[in-house]
């Protein structure tokens, strides 16, 4: 929210309003202390103390702890000499700026200090008057208490700030994993199936190239097809960063730029896992989806769809999506082995494309699985709850 829509009684003040807010209540105290300094006391003495006492507290912000020492010096000799006395009150305004901008320092007891002054704050009021040397005792110790609450209060504001700031600083990190984490799934998924397909052709081609050219020149085709497909989804991503649209459920939906995948690509995407000798046969019972959720449908098979590809091509694979306006459902099984083989034999761990998948099905508090079937076989399971709005 900027600024200016907030209310005024909590918006931020400059500095310079600040430091003009502190000059009117220097003025008001200055002369309202002038004013009622009667009493036995020299006038010129009196107002003198006054002037001293309230002239600095326009410059507490610029200079705290030399304008603190002063003020807490002319009150302490306005007391000594019996002038009409503040009980630390100009004092304890700027020791709150001292307490406000100092570093902490540990040696300092400021639970305890506060504490006991409110005590002395408290007993003072309901105590009562006494006899003058007891009211002089009392005032002097009220006053010091009057500064202990001071620090206490400037402490405690401090603290709160801090705590305020490192919270501020702990959720705009959070934001910044949160973002690149959703650039790195979306980068995955749209090279990892490209990568996945044009690595298969480019096998294929390699092996036939010379008994059977016309081949190998299919192959070219399905690369040269695949990678204009996986350029133009990176210039489409690389555009909503660049135009700073990224919305916060998922890194890809611009509404000036070309639309993201939904499920009307899910037939190219079974055209392309075909090139690469996985059959693809599609059962789609969905309806109308928000953007962002038919993106992360989409973006689910796909990665399912590919690790078929990588792992247990040729084969068939069966993909089912339905949707009833409240709830996503996306099944993709395939009759390859179950446990995956990479090509130098090894079988791998859960890659980035499982997490992938999971990350975006909790995204939406879902339920994930993937692991070999009983019967032989891959399986992938998402359900996750959206909104239709």
């Amino acid at each position: 929210m900027d600024e200016s829509e907030r209310p005024l009684l909590v918006r931020r003040m400059s500095r310079r309003r600040l430091i003009g807010l502190d000059v009117a209540a220097a003025l008001l105290y200055t002369l309202l202390t002038t004013v009622l300094s009667g009493g036995d006391a020299p006038a010129l003495l009196a107002c003198t103390a006054a002037v001293a006492t309230g002239l600095p507290l326009a410059v507490r912000r610029l200079w705290p702890v030399p304008v603190f020492v002063a003020v807490l010096t002319v009150s302490a000799l306005a007391f000594l000499l019996d002038l009409p006395w503040d009980s630390f009150a100009a004092a304890a305004y700027a020791l709150y700026t001292v307490a406000l901008t100092e570093p902490r320092r540990r040696w300092i007891p400021t639970s305890l200090i506060g504490g006991l002054s409110a005590l002395v704050i408290l007993g003072g009021a309901v105590a009562g008057p006494g006899s003058w040397h007891t009211r002089r005792v009392a005032a002097l110790v009220l006053g010091l208490a009057v500064l202990g609450a001071s620090w206490a209060l400037g402490r405690a504001v401090r603290e709160r700030r801090a705590q305020a700031d490192r919270a501020a600083r702990q959720l705009a990190d959070r934001a910044v994993g949160d973002e690149r984490l959703r650039i790195a799934r979306e980068l995955h998924d749209v090279v990892a199936h490209s990568m996945s397909l044009i690595a298969v052709k480019a096998g294929v081609a390699v092996h036939v190239a010379e008994a059977r050219p016309e081949e190998a020149l299919d192959a070219l085709r399905v690369i040269e097809t695949t990678s204009r497909g996986s350029l133009a989804e990176m210039r489409h991503l690389l555009g909503v960063l660049r135009a700073g649209s990224v919305p916060d459920t998922d890194p890809v939906s611009a509404p000036d730029l070309a639309p993201s995948p939904g499920l009307d690509e899910l037939p190219a995407l079974a055209e392309r896992a075909a090139m690469a000798g996985v059959r693809v046969e599609l059962d789609v019972r969905a309806g109308d989806l928000p953007e962002v959720v038919a993106l992360s449908t989409y973006r689910i098979v796909q990665e399912a769809v590919t690790n078929v590809v990588k792992h247990a091509a040729p084969a068939r694979c069966r993909v089912r999506v339905e949707a009833d306006g409240h709830r996503m459902r996306i099944d993709v099984t395939d009759d390859g082995p179950g446990v995956r083989v990479l090509p130098g034999g090894a079988a791998p761990g859960e890659g980035h494309g499982l997490v992938g998948m999971r990350e975006r099905v909790v995204m939406y508090g879902g339920d994930f699985t993937a692991g070999p079937r009983p019967g032989g076989g891959f399986a992938v399971s998402a359900r996750f709850p959206y909104d239709p709005a």
